[in-house]
């Protein structure tokens, strides 16, 4: 039975140094990021041994098929990822989990997953790096350190972004909103989540652009993951489904947003704003209703509960509220049947969650692709912790692609949610090395 081995590093060295010097420029690797500057959480580094865009069937069967074939003793692994699988859930595979018809397909795939035999770890808290290998640690603890000590190859200088297409006009997005609380007042939807989409032009290096992303806004579930010619990279805040070896299962939706102030006083009022307005709070806990409903569904009896509720985060450009449920897996599921339960996450679907998948998908008239999904790992000992595909650029061949939007509920005031789809994307186009709008 192949083994999951780790050995210290025997020195720090910061993620960005350690990407560039072991990824370089592969399209099939990943960087699961803590942010620049971190104090705590850990981030991983890795080159994938095998790289899965297609599939012959269901993705969640593939992905739990797979788990379930795995012979790796993770018993001498770090906390945390134990080697495994990396990759993303695009929006569409909605038509999976939901049983649902996909007639607008996604140019990116639906589904891609690294296989992570080799990864290093670096712990922000102690500045510890790990390095994890099956069955040879030391061999990649060599293999690392060599290639720490040549000069890592220099940045690819950010070229000219080309032309910025949004997917809808100011006037028809207003109108999509006035459809959208037309549609709460029938009573066909509480919530529903509303996005759009920018195109931009070019052939950006998702290598610069991403170290140019985490500069400007660090986060906790920040990422790099390149695939199959795409390339996802993510300041996502937020987190979307973790779940432990010991099957405790846990979501932190995150609805409510306001910018921060430009001095220390105004960012004070605009917090206390958010936490106290009655529009952003109800949306908040109309998800949170949601996911404890969608949890609810591969947990025990009686174990599912809120654990922290209406708790504001602040982050380098917006003020969020975030709540967060728990459950614990009932007797003989796995990790990857709550993926399936609570797939699409309802933070970026609306509630109830198929009515309000409808009416956006008539109203977007669009496939949001991976903007909207989940990214992160499924370890070999079935541990997961998949953030949301929010606050994300997208990169092909044929240029980037980056999504917005916001929560459209009946005290929404439409002018104010266009200007929040333009504050969340402004950070991704400057990263782009463009115009913040």
């Amino acid at each position: 039975m192949p083994r999951v081995l780790s050995a210290s590093l025997g020195r720090w060295v910061d993620p960005a140094v350690a990407y560039r010097a072991i990824c370089g420029d592969s399209d099939s690797a990943f960087w699961l990021d803590s942010g620049q500057g971190a104090t705590t959480g850990t981030s991983y580094i890795g080159l994938a041994s095998e790289v899965r865009t297609e599939f012959d069937g269901p993705v969640l069967d593939w992905l739990r098929d797979s788990l379930a074939a795995e012979q790796v003793d993770t018993s001498d692994a770090p906390p945390g990822f134990t080697l495994g699988w990396v990759g993303w859930l695009g929006y569409e595979l909605r038509g999976e989990t939901m049983a649902m018809p996909v007639e607008r397909p996604s140019r990116y795939p639906d589904a891609a997953w690294l296989r992570i035999e080799r990864a290093l770890a670096f712990d922000h808290s102690t500045g510890l790096v790990t390095v994890m290998a099956l069955d040879d640690a030391e061999a990649w603890r060599t293999e690392v350190l060599d290639a720490l000590s040549r000069d890592a190859p220099p940045p690819v200088a950010q070229g000219a972004m080309g032309d910025v297409t949004w997917a809808h006009r100011d006037d028809e997005y207003l109108e999509m909103i006035a459809q959208c609380q037309q549609a709460i007042v029938e009573g066909d939807a509480y919530l529903l989540c509303l996005t759009t989409e920018v195109r931009v032009g070019g052939s950006p290096d998702p290598v610069s652009t991403y170290l140019a992303l985490r500069e400007s806004s660090p986060t906790h579930h920040g990422a790099l993951v390149r695939a199959g010619g795409v390339s996802l990279l993510s300041a996502s805040p937020e987190q979307f489904l973790t779940v432990s070896t010991a099957g405790i299962v846990t979501t932190s939706p995150m609805k409510g947003t306001r910018p921060r102030g430009s001095t220390e006083a105004g960012d004070w009022l605009l917090r206390h704003e958010l936490e106290d307005s009655v529009k952003e709070r109800a949306e908040n806990v109309m998800i949170v209703d949601l996911m404890r409903n969608d949890i609810g569904r591969v947990s025990k009896p009686g174990t599912v509960g809120v654990i922290g509720l209406l708790a504001v985060e602040s982050y380098a450009q917006v003020h969020q509220l975030v709540s967060t449920v728990r459950g614990e897996l009932a007797d003989g599921l796995t990790g990857v049947d709550a993926i399936g339960a609570c797939f699409p996450a309802g933070s970026m679907t609306g509630a109830p969650k198929l009515s309000a998948t409808t009416i956006l998908d008539r109203l977007e008239r669009r496939p949001r692709g991976i903007y909207s999904g989940a990214f992160g790992y499924v370890g070999f000992d079935g541990a997961i912790d998949l953030a949301m595909v929010i606050r994300s650029i997208i990169i092909d061949q044929d240029g980037a692609t980056i999504g917005t939007g916001g929560g459209i509920t009946a005290l929404s005031v439409p002018e104010e949610e266009l200007a929040e789809t333009k504050l969340k994307v402004a950070a991704l186009l400057a990263a782009l090395g463009g115009p913040a709008s």
